[in-house]
Formats: C-alpha cells, structure tokens, sequence
C-alpha cells in the first residue's frame, strides 16, 4: 500500500527507485501502467490525468476502458518475467501489439521491429521463438516490445532479477543506451552501482512511502535519513556509511 506518495519526472529523465522488498516500489510502477487500482490522488501524463477523472464536487471517476487502452499505450512496462508469447517468433511478438492494439501498418510496425531488436542485438534471433533463446535474450526482446509502442514514458520493475548474474550485464547495457537517447524512464532495481551510473535521480521508498529523493552522489554519499542510511549498510555493503 502506497501512502502520500507524490513524484514528478521530467521528460527525459532517468529517474531510479530503491528499497527493501515490500516497500511499494512494484506497487507505485502498476499504479502508474494502471494494473493497479489507487483510491486517492491522481497520475497525469503530459499534464493530462490518466486512469480516473474528477468532478467538479470532487467525485473520482474511472476512465472508460477505451480512454485506459489509450493511456496505457503510452506507458512502456517491463517486468521480471518476460512474458512473452510461446507460440510466436520474436518479430511478431515484438509487432503484435501496435498492429492490434493501436492498429498500425504491419509494414511499418514490422520495419520499426526490426530496427528496435538490431538496437539491442538480437538482429539474428527475428525467427527464433522464445524457448529458443536465453533468459537475457527474451528480456531484451521485451524491452524491444515495450518500445515498439513508442511509449512516452517506459517503467523497468527489477528486469534483472530473474537472470544468471553473467546475463545482467547485457540488459543493463540496453537500459544504458536508452537513457543516453533521451527515454523517460522509472527504474525499480537493486543493482545500485548501475542506478548510480544511469540515473539522475534516487528515490528510496520504504513502507509505501518515499523517505528521501536526490541525486545519486547524495543518496549514496550524504543521505539524510536512518532508513536510509540502514538500508545502503544492509543491502549494499559497498556503502557502508
């Protein structure tokens, strides 16, 4: 359960969550992709709010699921499963959506497939299914399917927690080059020395609530805040504060 939580990221900005398991940093991301449902406040994507709208006397009311459909087109998720279709080769899994979601040309979907799965290095894997493939490989076609929606903004839950350790460095580097492109991205993760690297900004969660939020040097370096400094100490013994 998510309590008070109030956070503002700027287009372009690499924004990273950490904390504790169960401190409601996967919450906070499926509140955002609307999988999840939140009782107060409000989301809003380019100023417009998502998910529910408010009446004048202040009643909040859901969206039609056609006006959901619509926003959610405009968020990119990628989760530690990867969630891809068994029975379909890379290439369709990677075009399904935008052709029967947003109802784009196969063509041109196809065509921005193809160059998005060269951009993370599975330019040879178009006719592989996803059995085929390793655990690095299938996460890499998910972020490719995540970004053939051309998403404004793309939510990263913990995408290498589910890998051998010599797998995440692959991933990692994907995310990397997309924050060197401009992506707008929330990242969940317990990698610290990468949320150090790529991220312009820290935000440390921790009983559903945001303790404390800054740059990564003074996260790392000067955080304010016991919680904080307990869980760096706990969690990442290379910060031992």
């Amino acid at each position: 359960m998510l309590h008070d939580v109030s956070l503002e990221i700027r287009n372009g900005e690499v924004v990273a969550v950490i904390g504790p398991s169960g401190s409601g940093k996967t919450t906070l991301l499926r509140c955002i992709d609307l999988l999840e449902e939140f009782e107060q406040g409000e989301i809003r994507i380019d100023g417009e709010a998502v998910g529910y709208r408010v009446e004048p006397r202040g009643r909040r009311v859901r969206r039609p699921e056609r006006e959901l459909a619509a926003a959610r087109s405009q968020i990119g998720i990628v989760f530690q499963s990867f969630n891809l279709f068994p029975h379909m080769k890379v290439l369709r899994n990677v075009i399904v959506a935008p052709v029967r979601v947003k109802g784009e040309a196969r063509a041109e979907v196809e065509a921005r497939a193809r160059e998005l799965l060269a951009r993370v290095g599975l330019a040879d894997k178009l006719d592989a299914y996803p059995a085929a493939l390793s655990n690095g490989q299938q996460q890499r076609v998910a972020i490719a399917r995540a970004l053939a929606m051309r998403p404004k903004l793309m939510l990263f839950d913990e995408v290498t927690s589910a890998l051998d350790p010599e797998l995440v460095g692959e991933v990692l580097e994907v995310i990397r080059q997309l924050a060197a492109a401009g992506m707008t991205m929330l990242i969940v993760t317990h990698e610290m020395q990468f949320a150090r690297d790529v991220a312009h900004r820290i935000v440390f969660m921790d009983s559903g609530s945001i303790i404390e939020e800054g740059p990564p040097d003074q996260i790392f370096e000067k955080p304010t805040s016991e919680r904080l400094r307990n869980f760096l100490r706990r969690y990442h013994r290379a910060y031992v504060i």
